[in-house]
């Protein structure tokens, strides 16, 4: 019996060590999944973050793709009025230069049908001789 006594303190202080040991691991176990929980909660928040982002920035660029469409639409009609503004012109120009064509032709042509249509003057043979 004695030996056997011997035996079992022996088996008890190797259980309290690996019992301690079991403590010290689980122990060591418990902070890591804490500092790793902690670590995604850090990695969620900036994705979090990232994501507000990236929703910001579809909003900063549809917004930017409206306001080129916007300006688009507007040089589009720009466009319109100088070049309806510039046949406007040109119309008028040509007008003008009609209308001074026929003036001129109407003047000119006028001199020319009543050019034998002036006064005749007679001159005495008498008068001459004095």
């Amino acid at each position: 019996m004695f030996g056997i006594g011997k035996d079992l303190e022996v088996l008890e202080a190797k259980f309290q060590i690996y019992e301690d040991l079991s403590k010290e691991m689980l122990d060591k176990l418990e902070r890591a999944v804490d500092k790793i929980s902690e670590g995604n909660q850090a990695v969620a928040l900036i994705l979090e973050r990232h994501e507000n982002r990236l929703e910001q920035s579809d909003r900063a660029d549809t917004a930017i793709m409206e306001l080129i469409k916007d300006v688009k639409a507007k040089l589009c009609t720009l466009e319109k009025k100088v070049e309806d503004l510039s046949k406007f012109r040109w119309i008028t120009v040509g007008v003008i230069g009609a209308a001074t064509l026929v003036i001129g032709s109407a003047t000119f042509f006028g001199n020319i049908l009543t050019m034998g249509k002036t006064g005749a003057t007679v001159i005495e043979p008498a008068a001459q001789s004095r």
